[in-house]
């Protein structure tokens, strides 16, 4: 039987990792000059007090996996490992020499690619050069993606030695029909290889993500990959929402057709009965498509209401600046945000000419800077006030009238100056956090830029 709901709310929605999102950014009105400026004023602030995040970005991989949207290089040479190590450390010295103060590192993440298409010599290179001109905050959280296939606990007690005490390992479905179509092939036994050996090598949250609605998958798929799951019971689940945008990603995503992805329906029901399985087995729903185990850091920031959203995804911290190093990467000063170039070339010429490698950005308005939080307050709480004047904003009337479409139909309730998404509505925050966004209302796209909320 088809939800009117989903029929209905089904639309195309960013999942607002930040906001402004990307493709609204207001890369006229931004240079070089104006991030540095921005990022000296709240770096200045959050040294001091918080620290900083840093987000470094791995991009190689030896092979494609055709669900991806990140930015990647495909490639088996492993000799580029030591110059594009080379080059981030010399990005981040820049960035010191900009400050003029050693960096205090709260929170790292090593993101990609493939971080473990590096060698755990290489990742000790990286880490012993970041701490030559950087500083580890005492309960500095240090993270790193793994994929099952290649982490060894070689590269697990390297970086353990460094800090780092969580790993995420991409699983994304255990069927073989869905693996070869996605082009990701992980026996069972990898992954609780890999899982097993976080464990001994001292790590204390140990994550895997999974996506549903992916070409060739069923329900029973996600059962089956939900049941294994629960077998190695990671302390973190991340269950995503497959996004299809062939149009954005290139040939990646167009091995397969949109006739073998499951349908709206299909997709909302492997969501639901994995979320069931995962609340049977003590997990506890996190935000948006995550899921934590009640001994896990994720689990008590949500408790405290001190849960984070950024490009990084959800945090159990939350820090002014995040500095993203490598090609691609985002930076988020609070005030402004930063993206690398994406080429690997112009990366490194950039930087041996001194220059940051920055090629877009956006300068947060007052305007910017309340929608922001108001988002962020959905996404990560599910419920935003505008008791306080600092979150007022002008056109918040007309918001508030869009929204009463979405009140009627049970996904939220309006409460004095402030609302709350029900756990109805919970499937639907991103409609919830479309009518906020001014950008898009106001710049509504000829073209598909998002994939689908639901």
């Amino acid at each position: 039987m088809r939800n009117p709901l989903i029929t209905k709310y089904n639309v195309p929605g960013p999942r607002y990792t930040s906001y402004p999102t990307v493709p609204y950014w207001d890369n006229e009105n931004f240079s070089l000059k104006d991030w540095k400026e921005t990022f000296k004023k709240s770096f200045s602030a959050s040294n001091k007090k918080e620290g900083i995040s840093l987000y470094i970005h791995l991009p190689f991989c030896e092979s494609m996996c055709t669900f991806c949207g990140c930015t990647k290089r495909i490639t088996k040479n492993h000799s580029l490992e030591t110059p594009y190590i080379k080059a981030v450390l010399k990005e981040l010295t820049l960035y010191r020499d900009l400050v003029g103060e050693r960096p205090v590192i709260q929170q790292i993440h090593l993101g990609g690619g493939t971080p473990t298409f590096f060698s755990e010599a290489n990742l000790a290179t990286l880490m012993t050069g970041i701490f030559k001109v950087a500083d580890k905050a005492a309960a500095c959280e240090m993270s790193f993606e793994g994929h099952p296939n290649n982490t060894t606990l070689e590269h697990l007690e390297t970086l353990e030695s460094f800090g780092f005490t969580r790993v995420c390992y991409g699983v994304q479905d255990y069927n073989e029909t869905v693996q070869k179509a996605i082009n990701r092939i992980q026996p069972f036994a990898h992954v609780q290889r890999a899982t097993d050996q976080a464990r001994q090598a001292g790590y204390t949250s140990v994550g895997h993500d999974i996506i549903y609605g992916l070409p060739f998958q069923t329900l029973d798929c996600v059962k089956n990959t939900i049941e294994k799951t629960i077998q190695l019971f990671p302390d973190r689940i991340a269950f995503y929402s497959y996004a299809h945008v062939p149009w954005i990603k290139g040939n990646g995503q167009r091995g397969y057709d949109a006739a073998n992805l499951p349908t709206a329906e299909e997709k909302r029901e492997q969501y639901e009965t994995g979320k069931q399985l995962l609340l049977e087995a003590g997990y506890v729903e996190i935000g948006m498509d995550h899921f934590a185990l009640p001994t896990d850091d994720l689990y008590h920031a949500q408790q405290e209401e001190r849960i984070h959203r950024n490009f990084m995804g959800y945090n159990a911290s939350k820090t002014q600046v995040m500095l993203g190093l490598g090609v691609s990467a985002i930076s988020d000063s609070w005030y402004s945000f930063a993206q690398n170039v994406k080429g690997l070339s112009e990366y490194y010429h950039l930087l041996e000419n001194n220059i940051l490698p920055v090629f877009r950005g956006h300068i947060l308005t007052d305007e910017d800077l309340k929608i922001r939080q108001h988002i962020l307050n959905l996404m990560c709480h599910f419920k935003t006030s505008w008791n306080e004047p600092a979150l007022y904003f002008e056109e918040l009337p007309e918001v508030l009238i869009k929204l009463k479409e979405l009140e009627a139909d049970g996904l939220l309730v309006f409460e004095t100056k402030a609302l709350r998404v029900t756990e109805k509505g919970k499937p639907f925050v991103r409609n919830i956090c479309l009518p906020f966004d001014l950008r898009l209302q106001r710049n509504k796209p000829e073209t598909k830029l998002f994939s689908m909320t639901v």
